[in-house]
């Protein structure tokens, strides 16, 4: 039973590291407290799937461009001092939102230019701190050090979800809001604790040219770039969220605190996958872990969208938003599958990214990491929200999850080389 359990280690050998992942795991709850948050206040403004939809497009542009520049920032400049100056940075975004909704603004428009900002910040922040993991870790103890990232990331699911569709019932936006900032505010603390960590290796000054550095290191390292496509195919073809506020309101009924259960539900899987991930770190076939992983995700959200498909509601007609159906319980089930298997999937890249990455190019393959695994979902919220809007939440869902399947099963016939990939020999 222990071999099956959580591997600690990392938390106990450093004690840097054991403040940083506090701080990751703080933010991360807070984050995902808003990303609900802004989702359903969206909703409540526009009664439309579309524009919930449209929060991952005005996300989508600075991750993709600060991921990339912001990677270079990270590797030319200080680590420890650029997370704390985009967690400030992030605080006084999360005051706004705060501050928007005490005021009772109403405006659509705000809610769409601070998700912006706020995931500026983040696409620079993120690569900064999982670079620094390697610094403070040695390389045998990174699967493990992962495993509890994939922890940290369903405490944020579980918890900032959760709380999300309480608080909002009970309390209001303005308070959800402020409960974010409070959150953040403590996690500064942590990684203001962290020691110096200037650059390592060769240096070059963060510009295009670094850029273009670490996207031509890509290109020639095709089992690190299929981590990246897989996990696009399935961010892309078979993210559900977008699709949660309207399956609350039309289909399962209950409200914003079903909204907060599926979502839950995805990071109750996640916790479950970590909690048993002992094992993860005595398994050598990892490309071929990260494939079938990724499967196990589309085959999940199709069964979502099946389930929905199976409810009275889902043959058309309309729900009351009042007491949930009992389908919730299903899909609450074919969530947490999902969520097990993208912990999986997350595990395995994140360790074939930094087995096989030089500390001076580390912080720019983050950066590309985080557009991928940051962005590829707020794409997913358009391309399954417009879908949503033409053929309804439940077969969006499926024809989502199995487009997700046919393209990873595609993608790793054509690069067998992945699925041969042996974390004792990596190459890259």
């Amino acid at each position: 039973m222990r071999r099956l359990l959580l591997d600690l280690t990392p938390l106990r050998v450093s004690v840097p590291y054991r403040r940083l992942w506090i701080g990751i795991s703080l933010s991360g709850i807070g984050t995902h407290l808003t990303t609900v948050a802004v989702g359903l206040q969206v909703y409540d403004l526009t009664d439309s799937t579309f524009s919930v939809g449209l929060v991952g497009l005005f996300a989508l542009g600075p991750l993709v461009v600060l991921g990339l520049y912001g990677g270079s920032i990270v590797d030319a400049h200080d680590r420890r001092r650029i997370v704390i100056l985009t967690s400030s940075g992030l605080l006084l975004v999360a005051t706004a939102f705060a501050v928007q909704a005490w005021l009772d603004v109403g405006q659509v428009w705000l809610l769409y230019l601070l998700v912006a900002a706020q995931n500026g910040l983040f696409a620079i922040n993120s690569p900064a701190r999982a670079a620094i993991i390697p610094r403070l870790l040695p390389m045998r103890l990174l699967p493990a050090a992962n495993a509890l990232a994939s922890m940290s990331t369903s405490l944020g699911l579980t918890v900032g979800p959760l709380l999300a569709g309480v608080l909002i019932d009970q309390v209001g936006y303005g308070w959800t809001y402020s409960i974010e900032a409070v959150l953040l505010t403590v996690a500064l603390t942590t990684v203001m604790a962290l020691p110096p960590l200037p650059p390592e290796g060769r240096f070059r000054r963060a510009g295009l040219t670094s850029v273009m550095e670490g996207l031509s290191y890509l290109r020639t390292r095709p089992n690190v770039r299929m981590t990246f496509l897989v996990d696009l195919a399935a961010m892309v073809l078979a993210m559900p969220r977008v699709l949660f506020p309207a399956v609350a309101a039309t289909l399962l009924g209950g409200g914003s605190t079903t909204v907060g259960i599926l979502v839950s539900g995805v990071a109750a899987g996640s916790f479950l996958a970590g909690l048993l991930s002992g094992p993860l770190g005595h398994v050598r076939r990892q490309g071929l872990a990260v494939v079938v992983a990724v499967v196990g995700w589309g085959l999940a959200v199709a069964a979502f969208g099946v389930v929905l498909l199976l409810t009275p509601e889902g043959h058309g007609g309309t729900g009351d938003g009042g007491d949930a159906h009992w389908a919730l319980w299903p899909a609450v089930v074919c969530m947490a599958l999902a969520g097990a298997a993208d912990t999986v999937s997350a595990v395995f890249r994140q360790t074939i990214l930094q087995a096989a990455t030089p500390d001076e190019l580390r912080g720019r393959l983050q950066g590309v990491f985080i557009v991928v695994v940051a962005g590829g979902p707020r794409l997913g919220d358009l391309a399954l929200g417009s879908m949503a809007e033409v053929s309804g939440e439940a077969l969006a869902a499926v024809a989502g999850g199995l487009l997700c399947v046919a393209v990873v099963v595609t993608l790793a016939l054509a690069q067998r080389r992945f699925l041969r990939y042996d974390a004792l020999h990596p190459a890259p």
